[in-house]
Protein backbone atom coordinates (compact mmCIF):
# COMPACT_ATOMS: atom_id res chain seq x y z
CA UNK A 1 0.00 0.00 0.00
CA UNK A 2 1.73 3.07 -0.85
CA UNK A 3 1.55 6.37 1.43
CA UNK A 4 -1.95 8.00 -0.68
CA UNK A 5 -3.24 5.21 -0.21
CA UNK A 6 -2.28 5.10 4.13
CA UNK A 7 -3.88 8.47 4.34
CA UNK A 8 -7.06 7.77 2.77
CA UNK A 9 -7.10 4.51 5.10
CA UNK A 10 -5.88 6.70 7.80
CA UNK A 11 -8.95 9.63 6.81
CA UNK A 12 -11.35 6.67 7.30
CA UNK A 13 -10.17 5.86 11.21
CA UNK A 14 -10.06 9.34 11.54
CA UNK A 15 -13.40 10.00 11.64
CA UNK A 16 -15.62 10.32 15.09
CA UNK A 17 -17.71 12.14 16.72
CA UNK A 18 -16.40 15.40 18.64
CA UNK A 19 -15.95 14.86 22.15
CA UNK A 20 -17.74 16.92 24.88
CA UNK A 21 -15.41 20.01 25.81
CA UNK A 22 -13.82 18.87 29.22
CA UNK A 23 -14.55 21.20 32.19
CA UNK A 24 -12.03 22.84 34.43
CA UNK A 25 -11.06 21.30 38.28
CA UNK A 26 -13.40 22.85 40.70
CA UNK A 27 -9.76 24.84 41.94
CA UNK A 28 -10.68 27.34 38.95
CA UNK A 29 -14.45 28.05 39.89
CA UNK A 30 -13.24 31.32 40.95
CA UNK A 31 -11.73 32.27 37.93
CA UNK A 32 -12.74 35.08 35.65
CA UNK A 33 -14.51 32.50 32.63
CA UNK A 34 -13.68 35.40 29.74
CA UNK A 35 -9.71 34.36 30.85
CA UNK A 36 -10.35 31.02 29.88
CA UNK A 37 -9.66 30.05 26.16
CA UNK A 38 -11.58 26.65 25.22
CA UNK A 39 -10.60 24.54 21.09
CA UNK A 40 -12.68 21.89 19.51
CA UNK A 41 -9.47 20.54 18.51
CA UNK A 42 -8.23 16.68 18.90
CA UNK A 43 -4.63 16.13 19.12
CA UNK A 44 -2.93 12.57 18.09
CA UNK A 45 0.78 11.64 18.10
CA UNK A 46 1.62 9.69 14.92
CA UNK A 47 4.96 7.61 14.31
CA UNK A 48 7.19 8.36 11.08
CA UNK A 49 6.48 6.05 8.11
CA UNK A 50 9.86 6.17 6.47
CA UNK A 51 13.22 7.64 6.88
CA UNK A 52 14.10 9.64 3.34
CA UNK A 53 17.68 10.66 4.24
CA UNK A 54 20.51 10.57 5.92
CA UNK A 55 23.50 12.24 6.32
CA UNK A 56 25.75 10.05 7.31
CA UNK A 57 25.43 6.37 5.73
CA UNK A 58 28.85 5.24 7.26
CA UNK A 59 26.73 4.21 10.57
CA UNK A 60 29.35 6.20 12.72
CA UNK A 61 27.17 9.50 13.52
CA UNK A 62 23.62 8.22 12.66
CA UNK A 63 22.72 4.99 14.58
CA UNK A 64 19.89 2.71 15.30
CA UNK A 65 17.90 5.51 12.64
CA UNK A 66 15.43 2.37 11.95
CA UNK A 67 14.36 2.01 15.78
CA UNK A 68 12.95 5.53 15.14
CA UNK A 69 9.86 4.10 13.21
CA UNK A 70 8.63 2.16 15.96
CA UNK A 71 5.36 3.86 17.62
CA UNK A 72 6.12 5.93 20.84
CA UNK A 73 4.33 6.13 24.03
CA UNK A 74 5.22 9.71 24.80
CA UNK A 75 7.20 8.51 28.25
CA UNK A 76 11.03 8.81 29.27
CA UNK A 77 11.92 5.98 31.25
CA UNK A 78 14.95 4.40 33.31
CA UNK A 79 15.47 1.49 30.37
CA UNK A 80 18.58 1.63 28.31
CA UNK A 81 18.34 0.50 24.65
CA UNK A 82 19.01 0.43 21.14
CA UNK A 83 17.95 4.42 19.97
CA UNK A 84 18.22 6.65 17.36
CA UNK A 85 21.69 8.11 18.02
CA UNK A 86 23.22 11.30 16.56
CA UNK A 87 26.84 11.69 16.97
CA UNK A 88 28.79 15.02 15.80
CA UNK A 89 32.46 15.64 15.82
CA UNK A 90 34.34 18.98 15.48
CA UNK A 91 33.19 19.56 11.64
CA UNK A 92 30.58 17.27 10.94
CA UNK A 93 26.58 17.25 12.28
CA UNK A 94 24.51 14.63 11.42
CA UNK A 95 21.03 14.63 11.05
CA UNK A 96 17.94 12.63 9.00
CA UNK A 97 14.71 13.51 7.48
CA UNK A 98 11.52 11.79 8.58
CA UNK A 99 8.65 11.21 6.31
CA UNK A 100 4.91 11.25 8.25
CA UNK A 101 3.30 9.75 5.26
CA UNK A 102 0.58 12.75 4.61
CA UNK A 103 0.63 16.22 5.45
CA UNK A 104 -0.68 17.25 8.88
CA UNK A 105 -1.24 20.61 11.00
CA UNK A 106 0.85 20.55 14.27
CA UNK A 107 4.65 20.03 15.58
CA UNK A 108 6.73 17.16 16.73
CA UNK A 109 7.51 15.66 20.06
CA UNK A 110 10.70 14.16 21.10
CA UNK A 111 11.05 11.52 24.17
CA UNK A 112 15.14 10.95 25.35
CA UNK A 113 16.77 8.45 27.38
CA UNK A 114 18.93 8.14 30.20
CA UNK A 115 22.13 7.37 28.31
CA UNK A 116 22.01 11.20 27.34
CA UNK A 117 24.48 13.48 29.18
CA UNK A 118 22.94 16.36 31.48
CA UNK A 119 22.10 18.78 29.56
CA UNK A 120 21.95 17.28 26.76
CA UNK A 121 22.64 19.47 23.70
CA UNK A 122 20.65 21.01 20.86
CA UNK A 123 18.87 20.42 17.90
CA UNK A 124 17.58 21.80 14.81
CA UNK A 125 14.41 21.09 13.51
CA UNK A 126 13.11 21.64 10.03
CA UNK A 127 9.35 21.45 9.36
CA UNK A 128 8.99 20.91 5.48
CA UNK A 129 5.72 20.46 2.91
CA UNK A 130 8.33 18.98 0.80
CA UNK A 131 11.58 16.72 1.11
CA UNK A 132 13.83 19.93 -0.15
CA UNK A 133 11.65 22.91 1.80
CA UNK A 134 13.67 20.50 5.38
CA UNK A 135 16.73 21.01 3.59
CA UNK A 136 16.67 25.17 2.98
CA UNK A 137 17.52 27.90 5.25
CA UNK A 138 14.97 30.73 5.96
CA UNK A 139 15.64 32.84 3.34
CA UNK A 140 17.27 29.95 0.80
CA UNK A 141 14.84 29.30 -2.09
CA UNK A 142 11.90 31.86 -0.61
CA UNK A 143 12.11 29.68 2.58
CA UNK A 144 10.94 31.65 6.01
CA UNK A 145 9.38 31.19 9.38
CA UNK A 146 6.20 33.43 8.24
CA UNK A 147 2.87 32.53 10.44
CA UNK A 148 4.53 29.66 11.55
CA UNK A 149 7.54 28.79 13.14
CA UNK A 150 9.01 26.03 10.66
CA UNK A 151 12.94 26.39 11.63
CA UNK A 152 14.69 26.63 14.78
CA UNK A 153 17.03 25.46 17.39
CA UNK A 154 15.74 23.91 20.70
CA UNK A 155 17.72 22.50 24.00
CA UNK A 156 16.53 18.62 24.17
CA UNK A 157 15.84 17.66 28.07
CA UNK A 158 17.83 14.83 29.84
CA UNK A 159 15.62 12.03 30.13
CA UNK A 160 12.16 14.35 29.16
CA UNK A 161 9.61 15.08 26.50
CA UNK A 162 9.90 17.98 24.45
CA UNK A 163 6.56 18.90 21.74
CA UNK A 164 7.57 22.31 19.92
CA UNK A 165 6.32 23.52 16.67
CA UNK A 166 3.00 24.33 15.33
CA UNK A 167 2.89 24.37 11.71
CA UNK A 168 2.00 22.69 8.00
CA UNK A 169 4.30 19.70 6.79
CA UNK A 170 5.15 16.14 6.21
CA UNK A 171 8.50 15.91 6.70
CA UNK A 172 10.73 16.61 9.49
CA UNK A 173 14.69 17.39 9.82
CA UNK A 174 16.57 16.87 13.02
CA UNK A 175 20.54 17.70 12.72
CA UNK A 176 22.82 18.15 15.83
CA UNK A 177 23.39 21.87 16.24
CA UNK A 178 26.96 21.46 18.29
CA UNK A 179 30.27 19.79 18.02
CA UNK A 180 31.70 16.83 19.76
CA UNK A 181 27.98 15.74 21.14
CA UNK A 182 26.08 12.58 21.40
CA UNK A 183 22.57 12.72 21.72
CA UNK A 184 19.84 9.39 22.45
CA UNK A 185 16.42 10.21 21.39
CA UNK A 186 14.28 7.38 22.43
CA UNK A 187 11.16 8.70 19.94
CA UNK A 188 10.18 11.29 17.36
CA UNK A 189 6.12 11.47 16.69
CA UNK A 190 4.48 13.76 14.51
CA UNK A 191 1.59 15.61 17.06
CA UNK A 192 -1.30 15.77 14.61
CA UNK A 193 -4.40 18.70 15.72
CA UNK A 194 -7.36 18.50 14.02
CA UNK A 195 -10.98 18.93 14.38
CA UNK A 196 -12.56 15.16 15.09
CA UNK A 197 -15.17 15.11 12.73
CA UNK A 198 -17.10 12.53 10.92
CA UNK A 199 -16.55 12.56 6.85
CA UNK A 200 -20.31 12.45 6.22
CA UNK A 201 -20.30 13.12 2.56
CA UNK A 202 -18.32 10.61 -0.27
CA UNK A 203 -17.99 9.95 -3.15
CA UNK A 204 -16.54 7.36 -5.12
CA UNK A 205 -16.71 6.18 -8.79
CA UNK A 206 -15.25 3.43 -10.87
CA UNK A 207 -12.28 6.00 -11.59
CA UNK A 208 -9.57 5.37 -8.45
CA UNK A 209 -8.01 9.12 -9.83
CA UNK A 210 -10.99 10.77 -9.21
CA UNK A 211 -11.79 9.35 -5.91
CA UNK A 212 -8.33 10.17 -4.56
CA UNK A 213 -9.08 13.73 -5.63
CA UNK A 214 -12.37 14.43 -4.21
CA UNK A 215 -10.86 12.68 -0.66
CA UNK A 216 -7.60 14.90 -1.32
CA UNK A 217 -9.62 17.69 -1.59
CA UNK A 218 -11.95 17.15 1.37
CA UNK A 219 -8.37 16.42 3.71
CA UNK A 220 -7.02 19.57 2.63
CA UNK A 221 -10.50 21.69 4.06
CA UNK A 222 -10.27 19.52 6.85
CA UNK A 223 -6.81 20.85 8.10
CA UNK A 224 -7.82 24.09 8.01
CA UNK A 225 -10.51 23.24 9.99
CA UNK A 226 -8.12 25.21 12.83
CA UNK A 227 -10.18 27.12 15.43
CA UNK A 228 -11.19 29.44 12.97
CA UNK A 229 -11.10 28.19 9.26
CA UNK A 230 -7.68 29.21 7.62
CA UNK A 231 -6.65 29.36 3.94
CA UNK A 232 -3.35 27.79 4.68
CA UNK A 233 -1.66 25.48 7.86
CA UNK A 234 1.86 26.62 7.51
CA UNK A 235 0.73 30.52 5.54
CA UNK A 236 -0.71 32.33 5.88
CA UNK A 237 -3.29 30.51 8.36
CA UNK A 238 -6.01 33.33 7.94
CA UNK A 239 -9.65 34.41 7.44
CA UNK A 240 -9.40 35.32 3.96
CA UNK A 241 -13.11 35.50 3.10
CA UNK A 242 -12.85 34.86 -0.69
CA UNK A 243 -10.43 31.86 0.11
CA UNK A 244 -13.21 30.22 2.46
CA UNK A 245 -15.95 30.22 -0.49
CA UNK A 246 -14.75 27.07 -2.04
CA UNK A 247 -13.52 25.67 1.38
CA UNK A 248 -17.36 26.15 2.70
CA UNK A 249 -18.60 24.30 -0.58
CA UNK A 250 -16.27 21.48 0.28
CA UNK A 251 -17.38 21.53 3.86
CA UNK A 252 -21.29 21.88 3.20
CA UNK A 253 -20.48 18.61 0.80
CA UNK A 254 -18.32 16.34 2.95
CA UNK A 255 -18.73 17.50 6.72
CA UNK A 256 -22.64 19.72 6.39
CA UNK A 257 -22.65 21.83 9.35
CA UNK A 258 -19.91 23.25 11.36
CA UNK A 259 -19.50 26.08 14.11
CA UNK A 260 -15.98 27.06 12.63
CA UNK A 261 -17.83 28.51 9.15
CA UNK A 262 -20.13 30.89 11.13
CA UNK A 263 -17.40 31.38 13.34
CA UNK A 264 -15.08 32.77 10.89
CA UNK A 265 -17.48 34.74 9.10
CA UNK A 266 -18.56 36.66 12.13
CA UNK A 267 -14.74 37.32 12.58
CA UNK A 268 -14.49 38.98 9.48
CA UNK A 269 -17.73 40.85 10.00
CA UNK A 270 -16.64 42.26 13.13
CA UNK A 271 -13.33 42.90 12.34
CA UNK A 272 -14.07 45.04 9.25
CA UNK A 273 -16.05 47.65 10.10
CA UNK A 274 -17.66 49.49 6.75
CA UNK A 275 -17.30 51.09 4.37
CA UNK A 276 -14.14 49.02 4.66
CA UNK A 277 -14.02 45.79 2.44
CA UNK A 278 -12.80 42.51 4.42
CA UNK A 279 -9.35 41.74 4.16
CA UNK A 280 -9.17 44.98 2.31
CA UNK A 281 -10.42 43.49 -0.85
CA UNK A 282 -13.55 44.15 -2.39
CA UNK A 283 -14.50 40.79 -4.16
CA UNK A 284 -13.40 39.41 -0.62
CA UNK A 285 -16.67 41.26 1.08
CA UNK A 286 -19.01 39.99 -1.64
CA UNK A 287 -18.14 36.40 -1.34
CA UNK A 288 -19.15 36.87 2.27
CA UNK A 289 -22.36 37.50 0.91
CA UNK A 290 -22.55 34.54 -1.68
CA UNK A 291 -21.58 32.37 1.53
CA UNK A 292 -23.95 33.57 3.45
CA UNK A 293 -26.52 32.59 0.53
CA UNK A 294 -24.68 29.41 0.26
CA UNK A 295 -24.63 28.54 4.22
CA UNK A 296 -28.26 29.14 4.48
CA UNK A 297 -29.30 27.05 1.44
CA UNK A 298 -27.61 23.82 2.60
CA UNK A 299 -28.15 24.66 6.05
CA UNK A 300 -31.22 26.98 6.62
CA UNK A 301 -30.69 28.24 9.88
CA UNK A 302 -32.75 31.63 9.99
CA UNK A 303 -31.53 32.65 13.14
CA UNK A 304 -28.03 32.97 12.53
CA UNK A 305 -29.05 34.71 8.87
CA UNK A 306 -30.70 37.11 11.43
CA UNK A 307 -28.01 38.09 13.24
CA UNK A 308 -26.15 39.40 9.83
CA UNK A 309 -28.90 41.61 8.84
CA UNK A 310 -28.04 44.74 9.92
CA UNK A 311 -24.42 44.46 8.25
CA UNK A 312 -25.44 42.87 5.21
CA UNK A 313 -27.86 45.53 4.37
CA UNK A 314 -25.52 48.55 5.20
CA UNK A 315 -23.03 46.57 2.56
CA UNK A 316 -25.17 45.86 0.02
CA UNK A 317 -26.20 50.10 0.48
CA UNK A 318 -22.48 50.61 0.01
CA UNK A 319 -21.92 48.29 -2.71
CA UNK A 320 -24.88 50.08 -4.81
CA UNK A 321 -22.88 53.58 -4.21
CA UNK A 322 -19.94 51.51 -6.28
CA UNK A 323 -21.84 52.13 -10.03
CA UNK A 324 -21.55 54.73 -12.62
CA UNK A 325 -24.33 55.72 -14.47
CA UNK A 326 -23.56 53.98 -17.12
CA UNK A 327 -23.60 50.15 -14.98
CA UNK A 328 -20.01 50.38 -14.60
CA UNK A 329 -18.53 48.95 -11.20
CA UNK A 330 -16.33 51.46 -9.83
CA UNK A 331 -15.26 49.26 -6.52
CA UNK A 332 -11.88 50.94 -4.88
CA UNK A 333 -9.78 48.57 -2.25
CA UNK A 334 -7.88 46.45 -3.22
CA UNK A 335 -9.28 45.32 -6.81
CA UNK A 336 -8.70 41.33 -6.95
CA UNK A 337 -10.03 37.96 -8.55
CA UNK A 338 -6.91 34.98 -7.69
CA UNK A 339 -2.85 36.36 -8.19
CA UNK A 340 -3.01 34.50 -11.97
CA UNK A 341 -5.77 37.12 -12.91
CA UNK A 342 -4.07 40.18 -11.02
CA UNK A 343 -1.93 42.04 -13.72
CA UNK A 344 -4.74 41.54 -16.45
CA UNK A 345 -6.62 44.86 -15.46
CA UNK A 346 -9.47 44.14 -17.97
CA UNK A 347 -9.98 40.82 -16.57
CA UNK A 348 -10.14 41.84 -12.93
CA UNK A 349 -12.81 44.43 -13.93
CA UNK A 350 -15.24 41.76 -15.79
CA UNK A 351 -14.57 39.59 -12.62
CA UNK A 352 -15.77 42.38 -10.66
CA UNK A 353 -18.81 43.67 -12.86
CA UNK A 354 -20.01 39.82 -12.37
CA UNK A 355 -19.29 39.50 -9.23
CA UNK A 356 -21.05 42.60 -8.44
CA UNK A 357 -24.30 41.22 -10.32
CA UNK A 358 -23.61 37.63 -7.93
CA UNK A 359 -23.76 39.46 -5.00
CA UNK A 360 -26.76 41.56 -5.35
CA UNK A 361 -28.99 38.80 -6.44
CA UNK A 362 -28.08 36.72 -3.44
CA UNK A 363 -28.26 40.24 -1.25
CA UNK A 364 -32.03 40.26 -3.10
CA UNK A 365 -32.42 36.41 -1.86
CA UNK A 366 -31.32 36.58 1.69
CA UNK A 367 -33.14 39.83 1.98
CA UNK A 368 -36.38 38.99 0.70
CA UNK A 369 -36.01 35.91 3.30
CA UNK A 370 -35.64 38.64 6.10
CA UNK A 371 -38.47 40.65 5.32
CA UNK A 372 -36.34 43.41 4.39
CA UNK A 373 -38.10 44.74 0.74
CA UNK A 374 -36.19 48.00 0.31
CA UNK A 375 -32.88 46.61 0.28
CA UNK A 376 -34.34 43.71 -2.04
CA UNK A 377 -35.56 46.21 -4.34
CA UNK A 378 -32.16 47.80 -4.28
CA UNK A 379 -30.30 44.99 -4.62
CA UNK A 380 -32.41 44.05 -8.48
CA UNK A 381 -32.25 47.82 -9.08
CA UNK A 382 -28.05 47.30 -8.96
CA UNK A 383 -28.48 44.38 -10.84
CA UNK A 384 -30.55 46.21 -13.60
CA UNK A 385 -27.68 48.76 -13.96
CA UNK A 386 -24.92 46.93 -13.90
CA UNK A 387 -26.18 44.70 -16.71
CA UNK A 388 -25.89 47.78 -18.99
CA UNK A 389 -21.70 47.13 -18.84
CA UNK A 390 -20.77 43.69 -20.32
CA UNK A 391 -16.94 43.56 -20.16
CA UNK A 392 -15.00 41.30 -22.28
CA UNK A 393 -13.54 38.17 -20.70
CA UNK A 394 -10.09 39.30 -21.77
CA UNK A 395 -8.69 36.14 -23.06
CA UNK A 396 -8.87 35.41 -19.10
CA UNK A 397 -10.25 31.58 -17.72
CA UNK A 398 -10.98 33.38 -14.03
CA UNK A 399 -13.03 36.29 -15.95
CA UNK A 400 -15.10 34.23 -18.61
CA UNK A 401 -15.96 31.96 -15.70
CA UNK A 402 -17.69 34.62 -13.72
CA UNK A 403 -18.62 36.22 -16.67
CA UNK A 404 -20.64 33.37 -17.46
CA UNK A 405 -22.20 32.56 -13.77
CA UNK A 406 -23.36 35.84 -13.56
CA UNK A 407 -25.57 35.77 -16.88
CA UNK A 408 -23.75 38.47 -18.12
CA UNK A 409 -22.31 36.24 -20.72
CA UNK A 410 -24.20 33.00 -22.65
CA UNK A 411 -21.75 29.96 -21.00
CA UNK A 412 -21.68 27.98 -24.53
CA UNK A 413 -19.93 31.15 -25.70
CA UNK A 414 -17.31 31.53 -22.57
CA UNK A 415 -16.56 27.63 -22.88
CA UNK A 416 -16.06 27.67 -26.61
CA UNK A 417 -14.00 31.15 -26.93
CA UNK A 418 -11.77 31.12 -23.97
CA UNK A 419 -12.99 28.06 -20.88
CA UNK A 420 -12.06 25.03 -23.29
CA UNK A 421 -9.06 26.51 -25.11
CA UNK A 422 -5.58 25.13 -24.25
CA UNK A 423 -6.34 22.25 -21.77
CA UNK A 424 -5.52 23.21 -18.51
CA UNK A 425 -3.05 25.60 -19.24
CA UNK A 426 -4.42 29.18 -17.64
CA UNK A 427 -6.16 27.22 -14.72
CA UNK A 428 -5.87 28.01 -10.81
CA UNK A 429 -6.19 26.38 -7.77
CA UNK A 430 -8.73 29.04 -6.47
CA UNK A 431 -10.82 29.83 -9.78
CA UNK A 432 -10.14 26.69 -11.22
CA UNK A 433 -13.44 25.55 -8.83
CA UNK A 434 -15.51 28.73 -11.14
CA UNK A 435 -14.13 27.65 -14.46
CA UNK A 436 -15.47 24.31 -13.43
CA UNK A 437 -18.73 25.55 -12.45
CA UNK A 438 -18.66 27.59 -15.75
CA UNK A 439 -18.40 24.62 -17.79
CA UNK A 440 -21.35 22.91 -16.31
CA UNK A 441 -23.32 25.40 -17.31
CA UNK A 442 -22.35 24.90 -20.60
CA UNK A 443 -23.06 21.56 -20.23
CA UNK A 444 -19.10 20.56 -20.86
CA UNK A 445 -19.21 18.23 -17.90
CA UNK A 446 -16.61 15.80 -19.74
CA UNK A 447 -14.54 18.69 -20.24
CA UNK A 448 -14.51 19.53 -16.60
CA UNK A 449 -14.44 15.94 -15.11
CA UNK A 450 -11.13 15.76 -17.46
CA UNK A 451 -9.81 19.20 -16.24
CA UNK A 452 -10.09 17.40 -12.82
CA UNK A 453 -7.79 14.23 -13.99
CA UNK A 454 -5.13 16.32 -15.74
CA UNK A 455 -4.88 19.66 -13.56
CA UNK A 456 -5.55 18.28 -9.81
CA UNK A 457 -4.58 14.96 -10.34
CA UNK A 458 -0.92 16.11 -11.35
CA UNK A 459 -0.28 17.21 -7.78
CA UNK A 460 -0.53 13.98 -6.50
CA UNK A 461 1.35 12.61 -9.41
CA UNK A 462 3.80 14.81 -7.92
CA UNK A 463 3.93 13.41 -4.10
CA UNK A 464 1.03 15.62 -3.55
CA UNK A 465 -1.40 14.73 -0.03
CA UNK A 466 -3.01 17.83 -0.13
CA UNK A 467 -3.90 20.59 -3.04
CA UNK A 468 -1.99 23.76 -3.60
CA UNK A 469 -1.80 27.31 -3.48
CA UNK A 470 -0.86 27.18 -6.85
CA UNK A 471 -0.04 25.41 -9.64
CA UNK A 472 0.38 25.69 -13.31
CA UNK A 473 0.61 22.65 -15.50
CA UNK A 474 3.92 23.51 -17.06
CA UNK A 475 5.58 22.65 -13.81
CA UNK A 476 5.04 18.92 -14.61
CA UNK A 477 8.14 18.88 -17.15
CA UNK A 478 10.85 17.26 -15.92
CA UNK A 479 9.62 17.45 -12.00
CA UNK A 480 10.92 15.19 -9.12
CA UNK A 481 8.27 14.30 -6.77
CA UNK A 482 8.06 16.73 -3.46
CA UNK A 483 8.15 13.46 -1.23
CA UNK A 484 11.92 12.55 -2.32
CA UNK A 485 15.64 13.93 -2.34
CA UNK A 486 15.17 15.77 -5.81
CA UNK A 487 17.88 13.54 -8.11
CA UNK A 488 20.16 15.57 -10.25
CA UNK A 489 18.73 16.79 -13.78
CA UNK A 490 15.34 16.84 -11.91
CA UNK A 491 13.40 20.35 -11.46
CA UNK A 492 12.80 20.81 -7.69
CA UNK A 493 8.52 22.39 -8.07
CA UNK A 494 8.88 23.86 -4.22
CA UNK A 495 12.13 25.63 -5.16
CA UNK A 496 11.90 26.65 -8.20
CA UNK A 497 8.16 27.77 -9.15
CA UNK A 498 5.70 30.07 -7.77
CA UNK A 499 5.21 33.85 -7.66
CA UNK A 500 3.46 37.01 -6.34
CA UNK A 501 3.62 36.30 -2.40
CA UNK A 502 4.17 32.27 -2.69
CA UNK A 503 7.36 31.85 -3.98
CA UNK A 504 9.83 29.05 -4.13
CA UNK A 505 9.37 27.96 -0.34
CA UNK A 506 7.18 30.05 0.17
CA UNK A 507 4.56 28.28 -1.79
CA UNK A 508 1.49 26.67 0.82
CA UNK A 509 1.12 23.21 -0.23
CA UNK A 510 -2.22 22.89 1.56
CA UNK A 511 -4.40 25.37 0.75
CA UNK A 512 -8.31 25.60 0.91
CA UNK A 513 -9.15 27.38 -2.09
CA UNK A 514 -7.87 24.76 -4.21
CA UNK A 515 -10.18 22.13 -2.70
CA UNK A 516 -13.36 23.05 -5.70
CA UNK A 517 -13.24 19.27 -7.19
CA UNK A 518 -14.78 17.81 -3.62
CA UNK A 519 -17.62 20.53 -3.86
CA UNK A 520 -17.91 20.27 -7.70
CA UNK A 521 -17.91 16.53 -7.92
CA UNK A 522 -20.77 16.26 -5.46
CA UNK A 523 -23.08 18.47 -6.63
CA UNK A 524 -22.45 18.12 -10.51
CA UNK A 525 -21.14 14.06 -10.91
CA UNK A 526 -23.01 12.79 -7.78
CA UNK A 527 -25.48 15.00 -8.73
CA UNK A 528 -27.10 16.73 -5.54
CA UNK A 529 -28.54 20.14 -5.96
CA UNK A 530 -30.14 21.95 -3.18
CA UNK A 531 -33.13 23.41 -4.00
CA UNK A 532 -34.88 24.90 -0.57
CA UNK A 533 -33.32 26.36 2.39
CA UNK A 534 -31.67 23.76 4.64
CA UNK A 535 -32.17 20.90 2.13
CA UNK A 536 -35.73 20.27 2.60
CA UNK A 537 -35.65 20.07 -1.82
CA UNK A 538 -33.07 18.32 -3.56
CA UNK A 539 -32.82 17.82 -6.89
CA UNK A 540 -30.34 14.56 -7.90
CA UNK A 541 -29.04 15.29 -11.41
CA UNK A 542 -25.75 13.20 -12.27
CA UNK A 543 -23.61 13.90 -15.03
CA UNK A 544 -21.19 10.39 -15.21
CA UNK A 545 -19.22 11.23 -18.34
CA UNK A 546 -17.37 8.38 -19.50
CA UNK A 547 -17.95 6.75 -15.79
CA UNK A 548 -19.63 3.58 -15.21
CA UNK A 549 -21.33 4.17 -12.03
CA UNK A 550 -21.15 6.51 -9.09
CA UNK A 551 -21.67 6.55 -5.71
CA UNK A 552 -21.76 8.95 -2.68
CA UNK A 553 -23.31 10.44 0.56
CA UNK A 554 -24.49 13.86 1.28
CA UNK A 555 -24.89 14.94 4.83
CA UNK A 556 -28.70 17.33 5.39
CA UNK A 557 -29.57 19.11 8.76
CA UNK A 558 -31.96 16.01 8.72
CA UNK A 559 -29.11 13.26 8.14
CA UNK A 560 -27.49 11.55 5.44
CA UNK A 561 -28.57 11.15 2.01
CA UNK A 562 -27.30 8.23 0.35
CA UNK A 563 -27.36 7.92 -3.85
CA UNK A 564 -26.31 5.72 -6.47
CA UNK A 565 -25.82 5.70 -10.42
CA UNK A 566 -25.41 2.94 -12.71
CA UNK A 567 -25.01 3.64 -16.31
CA UNK A 568 -26.73 1.01 -18.20
CA UNK A 569 -26.07 -0.72 -21.67
CA UNK A 570 -28.01 1.55 -23.94
CA UNK A 571 -26.65 4.81 -21.83
CA UNK A 572 -28.92 5.79 -20.02
CA UNK A 573 -28.34 6.37 -16.03
CA UNK A 574 -30.09 4.22 -13.34
CA UNK A 575 -30.11 6.16 -10.22
CA UNK A 576 -31.02 5.21 -6.33
CA UNK A 577 -30.92 6.86 -3.37
CA UNK A 578 -32.16 6.77 0.50
CA UNK A 579 -33.46 9.99 1.46
CA UNK A 580 -33.51 11.02 5.79
CA UNK A 581 -36.80 12.23 6.59
CA UNK A 582 -37.49 15.33 6.10
CA UNK A 583 -35.76 15.98 2.65
CA UNK A 584 -37.65 15.70 -0.65
CA UNK A 585 -35.52 14.44 -3.53
CA UNK A 586 -36.44 14.93 -7.58
CA UNK A 587 -34.72 13.10 -10.05
CA UNK A 588 -34.12 14.70 -13.73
Amino acid sequence: MNSLSRFFTAAIFMVGTMPALAQLPPVFETTDASKVRSTALTRKYLTAERIVWVSDSSGKQVQNAVNILNPGIGQADLNQGSYLTLISDKTSKPGLILDFGREIQGGIEIVTTISNKNPVGRVRIRLGESVSETMSDVGEHGATNDHAMRDFVVSLPWLGRLEVGNSGFRFVRIDLVDPDTKVEIKEISATFTFRDIPYLGSFSCNDERLNQIWMTGAYTVHLNMQDYLWDGIKRDRLVWVGDMHPEVMTINSVFGNNEVVPKSLDLARDLTPLPNWMNGISSYSMWWILIHRDWYYYHGNLEYLKQQKEYLTALLRLMATRIDPSGKEILDGNRFLDWPSSENKEAVHAGLQSMMVMAFRAGAELCTILNDPATARLCTSSVEKLKKHVPEMAGSKQAAALLSMSGLLAPDKANAEVLSKDGVHKMSTFYGYYMLNARALAGDYSGAIDNIREYWGAMLDLGATTFWEDFDIDWMKNAARIDEVVPEGKTDVHTSYGGYCYKELRHSFCHGWASGPTAWLTQYVLGVNVLEPGCKKIKIEPHLGDLQWVKGTFPTPFGVLEIEHKKQPDGTVKTTFKAPKGVKVVCK
